[in-house]
């Protein structure tokens, strides 16, 4: 017999930790989860954030709690993930959304920059999956892992000088493929969402001064707003998508689909 479609997109019961939650893309994915009736744990760096997003989502009637850590320090991704545990007592649904930029060119790209951005863009992803995975998912034999990864890890670019930031999303794609592979017999789902172009504050300073002209390059000819990466997240959080894994969901207007200049 199956299942009616509002059971299938219903979190009731279930509990969301969302790194990189406290604004933007993050947040959007929490407010989607909790509307759905999760419970959700919220982590980014700063606490005044992680309050002021806390209070948004409970007065939307969210049940939402925060903790602030630096996702590039593993001894804090290992804290998230026992408070997570303390918390929530089990994690159903991992959203790995912290992540960083940095503009330069290739061949003066600091060492430094570098590193700062794959040890939060990728590092930390493997590592909290891992302390995760091996808290509460595999034991109970059932998880939701969603990573945040961007249609710039689906091709190549000219003129953007950020190849730390390409090559990192690259990464985030294969090993969200990778991983869906090794942990399908634990019961859990690994798939990854690959945003376009988003209002946030990593893309402000382009909007400001290309935003009608990204807009006008992408198919639908709008850069995506504070609704469109709900319906994927809950696709990938729910039983909806039960049979889903291993895949990367472009969420850009149609951009990745065609040869835009």
């Amino acid at each position: 017999m199956s299942t009616p479609i509002h059971t299938l997109f219903d979190l009731s019961g279930k509990t969301a930790l969302v790194t990189g939650g406290s604004r933007g893309l993050g947040l959007q994915i929490a407010e989607a989860l909790g509307e759905a009736g999760a419970k959700i744990l919220l982590t980014s760096r700063k606490a005044g954030d992680l309050e002021e997003a806390a209070a948004h989502l409970q007065d939307k009637g969210i049940d939402t709690r925060w903790v602030a850590a630096d996702a590039s320090q593993p001894q804090d991704i290992q804290r998230v993930a026992d408070e997570a545990m303390q918390r929530l007592g089990q994690v159903d649904i991992l959203v790995n959304n912290a992540g960083a930029t940095w503009g330069a060119p290739a061949e003066d790209h600091p060492l430094e920059a570098w590193d700062k951005v794959m040890n939060l863009n990728v590092r930390s992803i493997f590592l909290m999956c891992q302390a995760i995975a091996k808290a509460s998912m595999i034991p109970r034999r059932s998880g939701r892992i969603i990573n945040v990864a961007s249609i710039a890890g689906l091709r190549g670019s000219m003129g953007l000088q950020a190849l730390a930031y390409h090559t990192s999303k690259g990464a985030v794609v294969n090993f969200t493929r990778t991983l869906a592979g090794e942990w399908g017999p634990h019961g859990i789902n690994v798939n990854a969402l690959a945003p376009g172009m988003f209002p946030s504050k990593m893309t402000q300073a382009t909007l400001a001064r290309a935003g009608d002209e990204i807009a006008r390059g992408t198919p639908l000819g709008r850069i995506g707003d504070d609704d469109d990466l709900k319906g994927a997240a809950l696709l990938f959080a729910s039983a909806a998508g039960k049979h889903i894994t291993g895949q990367i969901l472009a969420v850009d207007g149609g951009v990745s689909a065609v040869l835009v200049h």
